[in-house]
């Protein structure tokens, strides 16, 4: 395989704001920030619940339903925003003096995604007088249909876009809804799942509920709004920074969930300075491998659990993850010794596709995934699930709407697609498999169409050079200056470095000592990067952590790209 093309770009400059640093000013305003006031993450700068469409009748309808004693079942997804989602609902709702809660996850490899008809007549066998969607639902016509047939009333609450028609609910809770004016389009699932949960308390404060109980602070739950947040990357707008910043600081303080506590224990982390990127690449994962790999369930009751118990469901989450790594480690080198075979600057590679009959369905996403990161194109990683059908999977790239682009190619070949759904980012989709061959020849052209050669270079988009020492003191400012995540990144820099010292760490990593322009030597760290370097001088983008090890603190690069 040719090499893909990278070009660095620094951001603009910008007047910086007036904050505790000057660097931070700089980083801060190169993200949008335009006063010292924005940095404010307390809760009461939240929107209000208000604003957004559904949610005044979705709280009178729970109200009601929690007045009457009524059965309530939640619905929820297979990832961690869905057992996120789930873990709030049931375990908030019972504070509140929920009698009879209980949920249910769809089995991806039974039933898929969503409220389908099958889901709802297996939540049929719970017997819910109230059923509630989270995370998922807004597409769920044929599912919101039957289960008003069999008696329950339904609340949609999701964060997917919506299709031309939404379903027959009795309420519909999601941002992203026609004519729903809320401020935030990004919350993830368990946000919009947190929403709902104020705004039922306060209809039941109104109701004199809590005159003869003890009305719950919902902070207390923030953590798992947290986690859910950063594992389903959404945009960390102002609103969501909020709702995370405080969600890390019950964590860190020591107020998480015992199961939550006992996955950051398994993973080896230090809970006292855990960051979003600890979420995101060692507990989400955890929590992720049991709807890959079984049933998400499992994530759940490690949420919900408490002593002993949390610790083994989370010794059993940290094993089921081992597992899927070995499941992945086989699957991507199959999906790379096709890339690696391939003509880049090829007509037929702008969009790829891959399918092998011995992928795992469960793990297609993380292939996906990997095959856009190798490659900077939208890539769809397809698995085998029964009768002719595949499943995929699919990641892209800046400035392709992956739903938006499965939607018109749905309308241009009707019945190529048999269910779509996702993000902008993320999509998943089945097809039959003897129309995949003539799905990949489309999704290549609607790529083509979209984004051109043009599109296909990435840009690594840096914050220049960080024109300072790099000491353990500036490490730690950038760690704890805000929750970077998704359209909030954390500050990346480029720099001239000589190497030192090299070797490679691993079987697959490289360890460097580089000597910047000014200050002391570094160590630094480039992930899966095998060989050693030629150069004694490299120009590389790079970002700055605190490396914590037997109690040693010491400033740390890891190398993103050495150009």
């Amino acid at each position: 395989m040719r090499g893909i093309g990278k070009r660095i770009v620094r951001r603009d400059s910008v007047s910086p704001i007036d904050c505790e640093s000057p660097l931070l000013g700089r980083l801060f305003a190169a993200r949008g920030l335009e006063s010292a006031i924005e940095l404010d993450h307390s809760l009461r700068g939240l929107l209000p619940p208000s604003g957004l469409r559904g949610i005044h009748e979705a709280a009178e309808i729970v109200a009601t339903a929690i007045e009457a004693e009524s059965t309530i079942l939640i619905v929820g997804d297979f990832d961690a925003d869905g057992a996120t989602s789930c873990a709030l609902l049931v375990s908030s709702l019972k504070a509140m003096g929920v009698v009879s809660v209980s949920y249910l996850v769809p089995d991806r490899f039974k039933f898929g995604y969503g409220l389908s008809p099958e889901i709802v007549q297996v939540a049929a066998e719970f017997g819910p007088d109230l059923l509630v969607t989270v995370d998922n639902g807004i597409s769920s016509q044929a599912g919101v249909a039957l289960a008003n047939n069999t008696g329950m009333q339904v609340i949609i609450t999701d964060h997917h876009l919506p299709g031309a028609e939404l379903p027959a609910a009795a309420a519909i809770v999601n941002p992203n809804q026609p004519d729903c004016h809320f401020e935030s389009k990004h919350l993830a699932g368990v946000g919009v799942a947190f929403y709902l949960l104020s705004a039922v308390r306060a209809e039941l404060r109104a109701r004199g509920w809590f005159d003869s109980r003890t009305e719950p602070n919902l902070a207390e739950w923030l953590d798992l709004v947290a986690l859910g947040t950063i594992a389903d990357v959404v945009q960390l707008d102002q609103n969501n920074r909020r709702l995370v910043s405080e969600g890390l600081r019950r964590i860190r303080a020591g107020r998480a969930r015992p199961g939550l506590n006992a996955l950051i224990e398994i993973a080896g982390l230090d809970r006292a300075n855990l960051l979003t990127r600890d979420l995101a690449f060692s507990i989400a994962p955890r929590l992720n491998a049991a709807g890959r790999l079984q049933d998400m369930t499992l994530g759940i009751e490690c949420l919900l659990a408490t002593g002993s118990r949390a610790e083994e469901l989370a010794y059993h989450l940290d094993e089921l993850n081992k597992e899927r790594r070995d499941i992945e480690r086989n699957m991507r080198d199959e999906a790379l010794e096709v890339i690696d075979a391939l003509s880049l600057e090829g007509e037929k590679s702008a969009g790829l596709c891959l399918y092998r009959s011995n992928w795992h369905e469960g793990v297609v996403g993380i292939i996906a995934s990997r095959i856009k990161e190798r490659t900077y194109r939208p890539a769809i990683a397809f698995a085998p699930v029964s009768d002719g059908e595949l499943k995929g999977s699919g990641r892209s790239v800046a400035g392709f709407h992956l739903r938006d682009a499965l939607d018109a190619l749905a309308t241009e070949n009707p019945g190529l697609l048999l269910r779509f759904g996702g993000h902008a980012m993320a999509a998943g989709l089945s097809i039959k498999e003897a129309d995949f061959d003539r799905f990949c020849h489309a999704f290549n052209n609607q790529v083509t169409r979209v984004l051109g050669n043009a599109g296909l270079e990435q840009v690594v988009t840096t914050d220049g050079s960080l024109d300072e020492e790099i000491t353990l003191e500036i490490a730690r400012l950038l760690e704890l200056a805000a929750p970077w995540g998704q359209g909030f990144s954390e500050p990346q820099f480029d720099d001239d470095f000589e190497v030192l010292e090299q070797r490679i760490l691993g079987g697959s990593h490289l360890k460097l000592l580089l000597q910047p322009s000014r200050g002391r030597p570094v160590d630094a760290i480039c992930f899966d990067h095998p060989g050693l370097l030629e150069a004694r001088h490299i120009h590389c983008v790079y970002r700055i952590e605190v490396n914590r090890y037997r109690g040693r603190e010491q400033p740390q690069l890891v190398v993103l790209l050495i150009a």
